[in-house]
């Protein structure tokens, strides 16, 4: 389902339950098209995301976790200014579109009272989060600056006078009669309920289509189960969320107590990897430059390396050409030769005119030794280079599985490993940030489970931080994070769930069957001059585990006793 007028509907319900009243605390733009204002709200801080995003506009309460920009950016300071210690007395849905309300009030530097709106326009690519002063009617500024040519229809600038967006000729649904003349074919009914209707997506029109086969009293029903929602994320050959469940959906169900619970289990992969591609991008660059050189790299050697399988022959045409050196005359460009290595197949070798026949012999005995020579140095060079080319791909697939808040120590191991150059801030070296802490999770039991999620936290969490007896365990052969169970004698439950975390948190999360190496802490080591993340070990066990978004999910909160 699409963040539609019904669900901003139902959500601005939830909303003004949990925010009204409330002041804001903080405000934070962790990412280019989202803004976090941490509200108190009934004894509790509540963060509330408010995004423009293409792709996931929304406006939530969130609780999944965000790094804050060093540098906070205009938009973030024009919200500070206006809206610190602010209270939000309003949250009004404009009909039942997809554009929310949140009226402050707050006062200026004069101590004079101050009305504001921050206005969440919900509108795929046109989405946009607009801070207007209300006695004015003026923009003071909008997370996306959109100049007039870019759009005729209104100015989204600050110091513009805010218009709203387009009005839709459409009835609202929850306040129109119900349709008394509709087609029969459901897919017609669907599309005159969106032609007629404002804020219907076409899974909510399937369904209001749906239950207008039982009349009037199926379109009553439905507003009526909106009044008490039933968040619920339905998977079936695609994955819908929806505020009610939906009959017109068919799969698996799972019920949320609110609608912003919904939202984080249904878009924390989606935006996070996507939030991910944004900060990551200078990084995701340089790596596909780096990993695309060294498979050129290594197909060049392997082709260097067939080549001497060649020599051989070389040495052959070298061996009969000074045995029958006498029938070889200066100027000849080839000659054919009884090949004693060979009684049934004579030989014939190609010669150069301007050499003797002793210097053509030579020629070849010079090719073989070259190649001979070359092999063992082509043979270091490709496993130099294919450790290289494997160091690469696992941090490539770090960034596949890495938050947004990882990215910096992905960052850092590239600049200290050369591939990226440090930025300089003035005069003075920039300042080696901290690195991020592994992400906890916590095993059915409440034992705690720790994940590295780069190669800088993996050497920190395993080398330095985990005890000698926690039990280490990672992905088999292929790049992954570090994972530390927290106990030295862990049940069988609890290995399979921290084996099955380092299947998620690898580059087989998506596998069946992925074999995990268990161990001791105390059994590893990190070899001299080895690259960040590796190490070994001996006396290992093995466990196949496939992996579950839906354990791992539960696992990252402590168990209720």
């Amino acid at each position: 389902m699409a963040f539609d007028g019904i669900f901003t509907h139902v959500m601005t319900q939830e909303l003004r339950t949990q925010l009204l009243g409330g002041r804001v605390q903080k405000i934070h733009q962790p990412y280019p098209n989202e803004v976090i204002l941490t509200i108190r709200a009934n004894r509790k801080n509540w963060p509330l995301l408010l995004s423009a995003h293409p792709q996931y506009a929304r406006v939530q309460i969130t609780q999944i976790p965000y790094a804050n920009p060093d540098v906070a950016t205009n938009f973030a300071m024009t919200l500070r200014k206006y809206l610190a210690a602010a209270s939000l007395e309003r949250i009004e849905q404009v009909d039942n579109d997809r554009v929310l309300h949140m009226d402050f009030a707050t006062r200026d530097e004069l101590g004079d009272d101050l009305s504001l709106r921050l206005v969440v326009e919900i509108m795929g690519r046109h989405s946009n989060i607009t801070l207007v002063n209300l006695a004015t009617g003026k923009i003071l500024d909008l997370i996306r600056h959109v100049p007039a040519d870019q759009n005729r229809y209104r100015l989204l600038m600050p110091g513009a006078t805010y218009v709203n967006p387009p009005a839709q000729e459409q009835a609202n649904p929850f306040t129109a009669e119900v349709p008394s003349d509709f087609p029969d074919d459901l897919k017609e009914r669907t599309r005159f309920l969106q032609q007629h209707y404002q804020g219907l997506a076409k899974d909510s029109a399937t369904e209001l289509a749906t239950r207008l086969n039982q009349g009037a009293s199926g379109w009553h029903q439905f507003f009526a189960e909106i009044a008490t929602p039933e968040p619920t994320i339905t998977t079936g050959n695609s994955v819908s969320f929806t505020a009610i469940p939906y009959q017109s959906l068919t799969g698996t169900t799972s019920q949320f107590t609110t609608l912003s619970e919904l939202l984080d289990a249904f878009y924390v992969q989606k935006a996070e990897h996507d939030r991910v591609q944004q900060q990551g991008g200078q990084l995701i660059r340089v790596l596909r430059n780096e990993i695309d050189k060294d498979k050129k790299k290594q197909q060049k050697l392997q082709q260097t390396l067939q080549a001497s399988d060649k020599a051989d022959s070389y040495r052959i045409k070298g061996d009969i050409l000074t045995t029958y050196l006498a029938q070889i005359k200066r100027g000849m460009t080839e000659i054919t030769l009884p090949n004693f290595y060979d009684d049934e197949q004579p030989i014939k070798i190609s010669l150069s005119n301007q050499l003797s026949p002793s210097q053509n012999a030579q020629k070849y005995f010079t090719k073989y030794q070259k190649l001979r020579n070359s092999v063992a140095y082509v043979n270091d060079q490709m496993a130099k280079n294919q450790a290289e080319l494997d160091y690469l791909e696992g941090i490539a697939a770090q960034i596949e599985i890495a938050n947004p808040k990882d990215i910096e120590d992905i960052r850092l191991e590239l600049q200290d490993s050369g591939y990226l150059k440090r930025q300089k801030r003035g005069k003075k070296p920039a300042k080696r940030p901290k690195l991020a802490k592994p992400d906890l999770f916590y095993a059915s039991d409440g034992t705690r489970i720790w994940v590295g999620k780069n190669n800088l936290q993996n050497d920190q969490l395993t080398l330095k931080t985990a005890k000698k007896t926690d039990i280490w365990l990672h992905a088999k052969d292929i790049p992954g994070s570090h994972v530390i169970i927290d106990s030295d004698h862990p049940s069988d439950k609890t290995l399979t769930e921290a084996a099955m975390l380092a299947a998620y948190f690898s580059k087989n999360r998506n596998g069946a069957n992925v074999q995990v190496d268990y161990i001791q802490v105390k059994k590893i080591r990190k070899p001299n001059g080895a690259k960040p993340g590796f190490v070994v070990y001996e006396g290992q066990q093995t466990i196949a585990v496939t992996p579950e978004v839906s354990l791992v999910e539960k696992l990252r909160n402590p168990p209720t006793m």
